[in-house]
This record gives C-alpha cells, sequence and structure tokens, in this order.
C-alpha cells in the first residue's frame, strides 16, 4: 500500500475527521487522531446520508452497520405551516435503487466510525486541543497543554474555526445571514412516518426526520431574525422561545414543541470556501475547508467525501504534493457549488406574501403530481455522485 508507514496526524474527531483517519489507515498509515473533546460523541442531533456520502460509508465497509442504526428514508414532503397541508412529496424510492438515503443520529455515526477506526489501529486522542500550527515537511502542531505533535501530514478536520485552516488562509470574517436555528431529539409522539418533513411559513420553516428505528425524531427549525445569535451548536436556548417563534405553525408542529424539553439555538452564518485547501505538510476537509449552511443537509456528505477522495489521491499519488493539489481540484467546486445551492435554498420554504407563496406552492403540487421523476432528478447532481469510483 502506497501510505505504509506514512505518519499522519488528524485534527478533529468529527464526521469527517474519523472518516478520513479510517480510509487512510486501511491504506497502511499511521495515523492518530486529536480531538479537543473530553469523549468522542455527540449528542442532540440527526443528520441525514444522502447517496453520495451513503457510496463513502459502505466502502469503509460499514454500509450494514449503518443500515442497522438509521431510518431508511421514503420521502420528502413539504407541508404548509398553517395546517400541515401537504405541498409536494419528493418520492426517494424513485432514486436507483443503489441510492439509499437514511436518517440517524449524530452521535451512533460518531461512535461507529470511531469503533472503526479504534479497531483498524487508528490511535485516538483526548481532550487534545490545537492551538497553532508550524507546516514544513514535518509539520508541527503546538497543543494548548503545551505539548507539541508532528508527523508527515497533518490533516486538519477541526471544524468551523479550524487553527489549521487559519495557518493557510489566514482569518476570514464570517457574515449573519440575519437566520438562526434550533434544533433538538424529542420521543416519536405523532408517528412520524419515515420521511423529512418541511413546514414551510412566512420568514421560518421546521424539519423533522425520524432516528432510531423510528422512536426519536429531529427538529431543525429555522427563522429570519434581525437579532444576532452566536454560531456553534452547543448554545442552549429555553423550549418556550422555540415554541413561540413557531406558535403559529399547526399540524403536527405543535404537538413536536410541546415535547421539547432541551434545545440548542445557534446563529447561521456564511463563511466563504477556503481558497487554499493545503500547504506545506497539511491539508482541509469538512467544515474547515467549506463550512456550510444547513438547507441541502450536505455537510457531512460533503465531509465523507472529502475523507475518501484525499485519502485515495495520498494513496495513488507518489508526490504528495501532486495529491493534494489534485484533491483540491477535484473537491473545491463541487463544495462551492453545493454550498451555494445551500445559501440560496432557504428563501424557497420562507415566502412571505400570501400570493407569491400560494402560487410558489400551487406549482410545487402540480409539479409533484405530473413529473414526480423530474422533481426528485433535480438533485442528480449531488446524489448521484460517486466519489469513490472518481478517485479510485
Amino acid at each position: 500500500m502506497g501510505l505504509d508507514g506514512r505518519e499522519i496526524i488528524v485534527a478533529g474527531g468529527g464526521i469527517g475527521g474519523l472518516a478520513a483517519a479510517l480510509a487512510l489507515r486501511q491504506r497502511g498509515a499511521e495515523v492518530r487522531v486529536l480531538e479537543q473533546a473530553g469523549a468522542i460523541t455527540e449528542v442532540g442531533a440527526g443528520i441525514q446520508v444522502s447517496p453520495n456520502g451513503l457510496r463513502v460509508i459502505e466502502a469503509l465497509g460499514l454500509g450494514e452497520a449503518l443500515r442497522a442504526r438509521a431510518c431508511r428514508g421514503r420521502a420528502v414532503r413539504l407541508r404548509d405551516y398553517r395546517d400541515g397541508a401537504e405541498v409536494t412529496r419528493l418520492d426517494l424510492d424513485r432514486l436507483p435503487a443503489s441510492q439509499g438515503y437514511y436518517f440517524v443520529h449524530r452521535a451512533d455515526l460518531i461512535a461507529l466510525l470511531a469503533d472503526a477506526a479504534r479497531e483498524a489501529g487508528v490511535t485516538i486522542r483526548l481532550l487534545q486541543k490545537v492551538a497553532g500550527v508550524r507546516p514544513g515537511p514535518k509539520p508541527e502542531l503546538s497543543l494548548a497543554n503545551g505539548d507539541t505533535v508532528s508527523a508527515d501530514l497533518v490533516i486538519g478536520a477541526d471544524g468551523l474555526h479550524s487553527v489549521i485552516r487559519g495557518a493557510l488562509n489566514g482569518a476570514a470574517a464570517p457574515f449573519f445571514t440575519r437566520q438562526v436555528a434550533w434544533r433538538t431529539v424529542i420521543p416519536n409522539l405523532t408517528g412520524h412516518p419515515p420521511e423529512a418533513q418541511v413546514h414551510m411559513g412566512p420568514g421560518q420553516h421546521l424539519v423533522s426526520y425520524p432516528l432510531r428505528d423510528g422512536l426519536s425524531v429531529n427538529i431543525v427549525a429555522a427563522q429570519e431574525r434581525e437579532a444576532w445569535a452566536e454560531e456553534g451548536w452547543d448554545h442552549e436556548d429555553a423550549p418556550a422561545n422555540l415554541r413561540a417563534a413557531f406558535a403559529g405553525f399547526g399540524g403536527d408542529v405543535p404537538v413536536m414543541l410541546n415535547a421539547v424539553e432541551r434545545v440548542g439555538l445557534w446563529g447561521l452564518f456564511r463563511h466563504p470556501v477556503a481558497r487554499h485547501w493545503y500547504g506545506d505538510g497539511l491539508a482541509l476537509l469538512g467544515d474547515a475547508a467549506h463550512p456550510t449552511l444547513p438547507f441541502m443537509a450536505q455537510g457531512a456528505n460533503m465531509a465523507l467525501e472529502d475523507a475518501w477522495c484525499l485519502a485515495s489521491l495520498l494513496d495513488t499519488e507518489p508526490d504528495t504534493g501532486t495529491a493534494l493539489s489534485r484533491y483540491q481540484e477535484r473537491r473545491r467546486p463541487r463544495c462551492e457549488r453545493i454550498v451555494a445551492a445551500a445559501n440560496g435554498n432557504a428563501w424557497k420554504y420562507h415566502l412571505r406574501n400570501p400570493l407569491i407563496r400560494s402560487a410558489a406552492h400551487l406549482g410545487l403540487g402540480l409539479a409533484g403530481r405530473l413529473a414526480p421523476d423530474r422533481l426528485i432528478h433535480q438533485f442528480d447532481w449531488i446524489y448521484g455522485h460517486d466519489v469513490t469510483a472518481a478517485t479510485g
């Protein structure tokens, strides 16, 4: 294997970092993951693993294990906020049989990847916060505890506030979108079917889908507002604030929101896709390279694609610099396109003018009835992409 004996440090133990660590270890590299948290875990959130991300999970040998922990999504159903009436339905079963779409608790996917990485021989070190980086043929990381570590390559999978991204690109001020989002997981009290439901209202929308054999429901609720909210997923808010924000919503929404006991709130910011994804002994992946708004449900899927592409190119290309250059060439245009699609997607759910909203909903309903294949296949450029075939 081309990576036999190569020492690689992955900064960040999230989905992208763990997937990269496993893919690299499977190709022979000696891999250490440095995670700043005290445990490899993440609670309180679901993610959507679309077909493009699922292909990476399967290529890593974890497809069956994921399916055992996830709910297969059968549809995306758009609903009117007032009474929950269906606007249109995107039938995920119209995707090719090989293109499964799954809803999974983030903590379950993290645990799956971490267990597989450890079993493969990846070293995972906790409470290792990266404080600084020195690029070079043998790049060094300085840690908050005073330690210094080095390797042949350092991969920055350290998220929105990546130290390694800063070293490669300098500081970049994010732009507050004047939108915030709440997220929570509740018991499934409404018999929520295996589908993502989007309740669309003026200036706000609410997405829900089931997790863990349908026993729980993941909720992400976005609202346009002037008041700034801090960026990050770990800021707790009062459930009463979420209920007040969506008090005008009908259908199943009141029942779901009445079941909320704890909820996180975060501000939605636009970040530029990193201009430089690699440097001397350094590379970026996932949110460190291309933070995205949640309106295409592609953050985790892009990170999985990055992980496979980077590991494959490092394995097959003898020169590391050439491998990293090809990695950026292959990944950056696609990620820019997905991020742009997510940036432009929220307004479609937030139409305020009732006449425009009614006309738009009527058009969506007609499209769903008259051209259902066209409605779902508009996303073929995302779901049909197979990074495992593209890079070997």
